[in-house]
């Protein structure tokens, strides 16, 4: 799929806000643990997407407990759902002067369409290397879910069924979709907001 960029300056895929918080300590500190100067941004990119995807737990997958939403509290919790994995994944490789954005899925959430619809969150990742944006899905890998890092052939961790409504969505945003934030920031009890309360669509 061509992905459209919603900014054509890439340095606004650098900006540090809210929810990507890269100067704070904690961010600061896991950076200087997983990255040395000498890496090209090819390996930071894997290094990082490696480390959210399996070090950081999916909380509906540990049925946890905690309301995550800036990167920083993601990592000090070490759990979060796909929008709050995705705002540590793209806070680590802004911090690494690598441009990150946002992209969305609207898919199915329990595997059938009666049991309704959810937007997913995973990020896209600008190597200069090659020039060219990639996208990369930091869920967390289980049974039937085998995200991988990839710079030809994605593997995401879901395939977009267009039959049964779900939808992939073609830009690559600045910043996480406000709709994903304000579930975040307004709910408490993380498997009653992920069953009962996730945005459908964009």
């Amino acid at each position: 799929m061509a992905m459209i960029c919603e900014s054509g300056r890439l340095e606004d895929y650098l900006l540090e806000i809210n929810e990507v918080n890269y100067s704070h300590p904690l961010i600061k500190e896991k950076a200087a643990q997983l990255f040395l100067t000498a890496q090209t941004d090819i390996e930071k990119a894997e290094i990082a997407f490696t480390f959210v995807r399996d070090e950081i737990a999916h909380s509906w997958d540990i049925q946890g407990k905690e309301v995550t939403c800036q990167a920083s509290d993601v990592l000090k919790y070490q759990e979060g759902i796909c929008y709050a994995k995705s705002n540590l994944l793209a806070s680590l490789l802004r911090s690494q002067g690598i441009p990150t954005g946002f992209c969305y899925q609207r898919l199915m959430l329990f595997d059938t369409p009666e049991k309704g619809y959810c937007l997913h969150a995973l990020n896209a990742v600008y190597l200069k290397s090659l020039n060219k944006w990639i996208r990369l899905d930091a869920r967390g890998n289980k049974p039937g879910v085998d995200a991988q890092f990839s710079i030809d052939e994605e593997k995401l961790a879901f395939l977009v069924n267009e039959k049964f409504d779900e939808k992939d969505y073609s830009i690559i945003f600045v910043k996480p979709n406000l709709k994903t934030i304000t579930v975040l920031k307004e709910h408490t009890d993380v498997l009653e907001m992920y069953k009962q309360h996730l945005p459908e669509c964009i």
